[in-house]
């Protein structure tokens, strides 16, 4: 592992569709003494070529984006770099939620409800390599009903739970209509239901997915 430069500051990336949230966070990252922010995107098709871009120390991501799911958008920043180091900072971390962030690459995960002292030390401790993940995180992951959905999975289940249709998935995640279907059949058989209702119903009931 490479060891932190501590004579330069952290450079972050903010993604997030909420700018006020946004506004917020970089005011709060660059009144720290080794922090500073040098991009931010509000979808995860802009963080992926912002990434490219700018080449940050730690990136800080919601996972409920448009255009580019925070899922999707993990595994892409990890494609490019897999030193990509990513910290999940969300609304949501019921269910499977936080383990398939981790599941997708990222090394921290902190709620948007902590106290902004767990955001600064979590891009410290992501900054350096490690897993930032606070005990309220941790109780939430230990008690969540395994559903072995894998990233995609999950993105394709969100994208079903908003009512599209298997072409209009296809478009959004840029895949071919059959391979949707293919992830929709896996994953009636994974949470063992019949229909898309259904597997939305038992989404939703294990957290796995929120309806907004």
């Amino acid at each position: 592992m490479q060891t932190p430069n501590k004579d330069k500051k952290i450079r972050i990336m903010l993604v997030d569709d909420h700018i006020v949230m946004r506004m917020g966070l970089s005011t709060a990252a660059n009144s720290e003494p080794d922090m500073e922010v040098v991009a931010e995107a509000d979808n995860g098709e802009d963080a992926v070529t912002a990434f490219q871009a700018h080449l940050p120390d730690v990136v800080v991501l919601d996972l409920r984006m448009p255009k580019k799911g925070g899922l999707e958008t993990i595994q892409s920043l990890r494609q490019i770099s897999s030193a990509a180091r990513i910290l999940v900072f969300s609304n949501y971390a019921s269910g499977d939620e936080v383990y398939l962030a981790f599941k997708a690459g990222a090394l921290g995960f902190v709620v948007k409800d902590m106290s902004l002292d767990h955001l600064l030390e979590a891009i410290r401790k992501v900054h350096e390599g490690s897993l930032y993940f606070p005990p309220e995180v941790s109780m939430r992951m230990n008690g969540r009903v395994v559903s072995h959905l894998s990233p995609r999975e999950a993105e394709v289940l969100s994208c079903v739970a908003k009512g599209l249709s298997n072409k209009e998935i296809g478009a959004r995640l840029n895949v071919v209509e059959g391979t949707i279907k293919l992830h929709v059949n896996s994953i009636l058989a994974k949470l063992g239901v019949s229909d898309r209702t259904q597997a939305i119903l038992a989404a939703v009931k294990r957290g796995i997915i929120q309806i907004e």
